[in-house]
């Protein structure tokens, strides 16, 4: 299950400005870079009602595997969790999140990467 468009990050400019104005977050297998949201650089893409929500992009390397099959199984995995686990309550965060997956081989270990991902969205006070 894929996440819905008005929680997805697009845009150069959004990652320039989350690579720029975020707190970073380091886990085992992952880090977070997690930004205030700025609606006025989405106002391209026409996601003006939605603008100032949680959105989250999630980045996973060559590094982390070759094939594109297990890159986009891991991002699955990650986007079924958001889903599943964040409540309308926490969708009003003006927050942005971007994840980036560590190179490493945890693509059979998906107890490990949903705890890793568990522990920084805790940490980073994203949900409680």
């Amino acid at each position: 299950m894929a996440l819905p468009k008005d929680m997805r990050l697009k845009g150069h400019r959004t990652f320039n400005y989350i690579h720029k104005n975020s707190k970073t977050y380091y886990g085992n297998l992952m880090t977070f870079k997690v930004a205030r949201s700025n609606p006025e650089i989405l106002l391209t893409h026409n996601l003006t009602n939605t603008s100032n929500k949680f959105r989250i992009a999630i980045a996973i390397s060559k590094k982390v595997s070759k094939k594109a099959v297990e890159r986009n199984k891991l991002r699955r995995i990650l986007q079924e969790w958001l889903i599943k686990n964040i409540q309308k309550i926490n969708n009003h965060k003006p927050y942005w999140l971007l994840v980036n997956l560590k190179f490493g081989d945890f693509c059979n270990d998906k107890s490990r990467l949903l705890e890793d991902f568990q522990n920084l969205m805790f940490k980073s006070r994203l949900i409680k």
